[in-house]
């Protein structure tokens, strides 16, 4: 469960993260960089492919300026994914409410 966002900070299980950050189910990933800056391409969630989860949510940021790429969503269509896109303060509620119903990822950018 993650604890607590606001603009530039996530708490997640006592850990403070000031960096943008994906949490699989038995891992964290951080930092996390992007590979196009403010864009959420395919090669950014490589580790997420090989995970067996049914929800990816991910946080665009405080102001929701990071945009995913169609092929993100393409690709978790064919993953039978469910993806959910939402400014992160928004995005850690549904992530947090989920993690209690399904296997869940959160690729989060934690400013702008």
């Amino acid at each position: 469960m993650i604890q607590h966002y606001s603009f530039g900070r996530l708490n997640l299980q006592g850990q403070l993260y000031t960096s943008d950050l994906i949490i699989l189910p038995h891992k964290i990933i951080h930092p996390w960089w992007r590979k196009s800056g403010h864009k959420l391409i395919l090669a950014d969630l490589e580790e997420l492919w090989t995970e067996q989860i049914e929800a990816l949510v991910v946080g665009t940021g405080f102001f929701g300026l990071m945009r995913v790429a169609k092929e993100v969503a393409a690709r978790c269509q064919k993953e039978k994914i469910k993806l959910y896109t939402l400014k992160t303060g928004e995005a850690v509620k549904l992530f947090n409410s989920l993690s209690n119903q399904v296997l869940v990822a959160g690729a989060f950018h934690l400013t702008c």
